[in-house]
């Protein structure tokens, strides 16, 4: 992990927290917190893919521990946020909060006026984070995540930033 980035963070949480863009370093780490997390999980691959594109990928970090991680694609003035998760260890204290928040600025920071995301109906967890942030559904996406026995539905969520 490379220079820690500088910009603020609003959650009572984020004392000690820190941002590093995301390396090839990480993705052993990445990978292996992606496989306990989700059901359905990224491969490592697709995080490789997603550097090598030259995604937004981030660290964060809880007083030099790694606690979370995320990648947002970025085009014209919009962001999209394709993955963001918090390992199961540090859940509940505001990371994810904390995390979306910072990924939030760092969009504005680059000139995105709208964030979008797409998020699980049954990720009820998330939908919360999101709509305390300022997320607000726009549509849905049929059949759009694998599901046991089946497909779920994606709820599209958008914040103008």
């Amino acid at each position: 992990m490379t220079a820690t980035a500088s910009l603020p963070v609003s959650r009572a949480a984020a004392g000690a927290l820190s941002y590093v863009p995301m390396s090839e370093a990480d993705l052993e780490w990445v990978t292996a917190n992606e496989a306990e997390l989700h059901p359905y999980p990224w491969t490592r691959g697709n995080f490789a893919d997603s550097l090598g594109a030259g995604y937004s990928a981030w660290i964060q970090s809880d007083g030099g521990h790694p606690c979370g991680y995320a990648v947002v694609l970025s085009v014209l003035d919009e962001a999209h946020l394709l993955n963001i998760s918090v390992a199961r260890g540090a859940q509940g204290r505001g990371l994810g909060g904390a995390l979306l928040d910072f990924l939030c600025a760092r969009a504005r920071a680059s000139g995105a006026t709208q964030f979008f995301l797409e998020v699980r109906p049954s990720n009820q967890p998330a939908l919360a984070l999101y709509r305390r942030t300022g997320f607000e559904p726009i549509g849905r996406r049929k059949g759009y995540y694998p599901a046991p026995g089946g497909r779920e539905d994606a709820i599209v969520m958008r914040l103008p930033l």
